[in-house]
């Protein structure tokens, strides 16, 4: 599996974490105060980076939680046919085939490069070049 170990307290807005074993994008960090009977807690708020899903993680700020190692990669849009993109990895010349976002609709065509992110087996076109 693609991740490494960090704490709560090492995240921060715009960092990835691993919730419910889905990459995830924080969206707000809350951290409490230490108390009485206790550490300081943190509240992490994320999204899901290819579901959309709101998700939530609390507990102590010691507590290890895993982040996604996440590769981004240029490509190069070989054909769009209905629903579906065929892309060529600039780097290593694999072709793949993903979803066409709803977002990118009328703005790829053959020949466009676009950025794509890739974690854990699973890809997303993250912007267009």
């Amino acid at each position: 599996m693609e991740k490494k170990i960090g704490t709560m307290k090492d995240l921060s807005k715009g960092r990835y974490v691993l919730i419910d074993n889905e990459p995830c994008k924080v969206v707000n960090v809350i951290h409490s105060k230490p108390g009485k009977h206790g550490g300081a807690k943190a509240r992490i708020d994320a999204v899901g980076l290819f579901d959309d899903q709101k998700r939530n993680l609390m507990g102590p700020v010691s507590q290890n939680v895993d982040i996604p190692i996440i590769n981004k990669n240029p490509a190069q849009v070989l054909s769009v046919i209905g629903d579906t993109i065929q892309l060529m990895d600039m780097t290593s010349y694999e072709t793949f085939e993903l979803p066409l976002p709803e977002d990118l609709k009328g703005q790829l065509s053959e020949g466009i490069e676009v950025l794509y992110m890739e974690c854990m087996g699973k890809r997303k076109i993250s912007r267009v070049q």
